[in-house]
């Protein structure tokens, strides 16, 4: 008999409905993709809401947002750099926002790519629909019309989100929402 990934899940999962305990279930509890996702609270980070409160998280690959309003918490999977030379990390805040934003390539992207040209608005631009400027010069948290990009280490230094998901934190965040990235 040859088990395949969905067939041993489903028997462990079979086997813990049953409250059986059997080899196969101890294996099935054995987890080889375990995740770095690790929760975040805004008071590790920060003395008071203040207009609101973002934490990125490169490792968990995830951007955890607090209400000033509510004290509500979202979490939303994102894109990260590509590298830790990349990562600009610490405190900064949100100092503009843009729908429709435009892209221009940085110096050190113009280096490694001459051909690269601007892209206004639209399904080519790399930024999504929507951008919220952070204090750090080149650091954007923004969508992306790329999903394959989302969970992943894609970008040259910003923190990207699906497009509805910024679409919607765009519409919650004023500037000056803090923000950290770890």
């Amino acid at each position: 008999m040859t088990l395949t990934r969905r067939g041993l899940i489903s028997t462990a999962l079979g086997a813990a409905a049953l409250g059986t305990t059997g080899a196969l279930a101890e294996t099935a509890a054995v987890s080889n993709n375990t995740s770095s996702f690790r929760m975040q609270d805004w008071r590790d980070h920060f003395d008071s809401l203040g207009k609101g409160v973002i934490v990125a998280d490169t490792i968990s690959r995830a951007l955890h947002f607090w209400d000033a309003t509510d004290g509500s918490h979202r979490i939303f999977p994102t894109s990260v750099p590509i590298s830790d030379e990349l990562t600009k990390r610490g405190y900064t805040e949100i100092v503009r926002k843009k729908v429709g934003p435009s892209w221009t390539p940085t110096p050190s992207q113009m280096e490694r790519y001459p051909d690269w040209k601007p892209i206004g608005p639209g399904p080519e631009n790399p930024l999504g629909t929507h951008a919220m400027y952070l204090g750090w010069p080149a650091y954007i948290i923004h969508g992306t019309h790329d999903t394959r990009k989302i969970g992943r280490r894609s970008s040259d230094g910003c923190i990207g989100l699906y497009n509805e998901n910024i679409a919607q934190l765009f519409d919650l965040c004023p500037i000056g929402t803090q923000v950290r990235v770890l």
